[in-house]
């Protein structure tokens, strides 16, 4: 088969169904457990090769940062210096996942572009190899380059596939962005949750009460937007924060509620309805390349 010479691809979000941070590395890093669960929400990334040079553009409006500050032209970089491949690349990031909200949008769009590479410039390289490249550019990339909803640990790199149940989620994003690194330096930060087990969690069943996340408490005292987010949202059901913020979620249990919910949103919020996923929509787009 010759080269393709343009495709589109999805980039999914994710929410923390819960985060606990276990300890503080030597290296600054926090060991954490956390449960990714995988959504239908998506960004759309389209690929078109650049057969003539090496030349790397990407371009996304939406994002008010310069190409060399997007973790999609990291990616882009990355993979060609590893697989040496002499061809280039325009790419053009269609955002709809909320950036600094928690949903992972960066790493997802990193881990697409890793992925869509790979196929575009035909470097031929494996799952495992692709995971390794991620991890050096997030921890939460190598989830999105595996496709699966999992159990995460360590830094939040070392994931185990986990099927769960299919839930209809609401998201709220009260339109602030959230640093994490200004998070996990926080003094109030929680750093020594009790380790769970995956056996132990999940058989709570949805919406899992034992979900805490703890950058919540932070995060809501920082981001008064979440704060209110959270407390709006909790009318309804047991709400949460993703990630280190700023998106709020909480399962619906009915499209009836789901859509009552979007239509009290305030009007200064954005929310959408998205259902959890335990395959990457992901996964079927790029096999249908093949």
């Amino acid at each position: 088969m010759g080269l393709l010479n343009t495709f589109t691809l999805p980039a999914p979000a994710k929410i923390n169904l819960f985060l606990g941070i276990t300890g503080r590395r030597p290296d600054g890093y926090h060991n954490l457990q956390t449960l990714f669960q995988l959504l239908d929400l998506s960004d759309t990334l389209t690929f078109r090769l650049n057969s003539e040079s090496s030349d790397i553009s990407v371009v996304c409006p939406s994002l008010d940062i310069s190409q060399e500050e997007n973790i999609a032209y990291k990616a882009a970089c990355l993979i060609q210096l590893q697989s040496k491949s002499k061809l280039g690349v325009q790419l053009h990031i269609e955002k709809t996942i909320p950036d600094g909200g928690g949903l992972g949008g960066g790493s997802s769009n990193a881990a697409t572009t890793l992925l869509g590479l790979n196929k575009l410039w035909r470097c031929g390289l494996t799952k495992p190899e692709l995971m390794e490249m991620g991890r050096s550019l997030g921890a939460d990339v190598p989830v999105f380059i595996a496709g699966e909803t999992a159990w995460g640990e360590g830094i939040g790199e070392l994931i185990s596939p986990v099927a769960l149940p299919s839930q209809r989620y609401i998201i709220v994003n009260p339109g602030c962005q959230v640093s994490t690194k200004k998070i996990f330096s926080h003094p109030e930060l929680t750093r020594d949750s009790s380790n769970r087990t995956i056996a132990r969690f999940l058989e709570q069943g949805p919406p899992y009460a034992d979900g805490t996340n703890d950058c919540e408490s932070v995060v809501c005292s920082l981001f008064p937007e979440v704060f209110e987010a959270l407390g709006w949202l909790s009318q309804w059901g047991a709400a949460k924060m993703t990630g280190t913020g700023s998106c709020i979620f909480l399962a619906t249990p009915t499209q009836e509620i789901s859509q009552e919910i979007l239509s009290q949103v305030r009007p200064e919020w954005q929310a959408f309805e998205t259902t959890g996923t335990n395959e990457s929509v992901l996964v079927n787009v790029l096999s249908r390349l093949d």
